[in-house]
């Protein structure tokens, strides 16, 4: 994944659009998306917001294709399967 551009996208509140946040590497995409979900969840359990309906994943740029959902070539796994599993 080296000299490849990666980017987080994460909505809120779906139906809404994504916002987006450039990502080093894999590690650093696991880090965000992990935290996003956190607070997420920090604002309901402490009713800040009365529900959500958040999603997000990882985009790596794939030149005149553009944007494209990551995954890893090797194994097949998206970064919602890397979430799952423990480090």
């Amino acid at each position: 994944m080296e000299n490849k551009k990666l980017r987080v996208w994460w909505i809120p509140q779906v139906p809404m659009n994504p916002f987006h946040h450039a990502v080093k590497n894999i590690e650093e995409a696991k880090l965000l998306l992990d935290a996003l979900a956190e607070y997420d969840l920090f604002q309901l359990e402490n009713h800040i917001k009365p529900d959500f309906c958040n999603v997000g994943g990882l985009e790596v740029f794939e030149g005149e294709d553009g944007w494209c959902e990551w995954y890893d070539e090797e194994t097949g796994d998206s970064i919602s399967d890397l979430l799952k599993q423990k480090d």
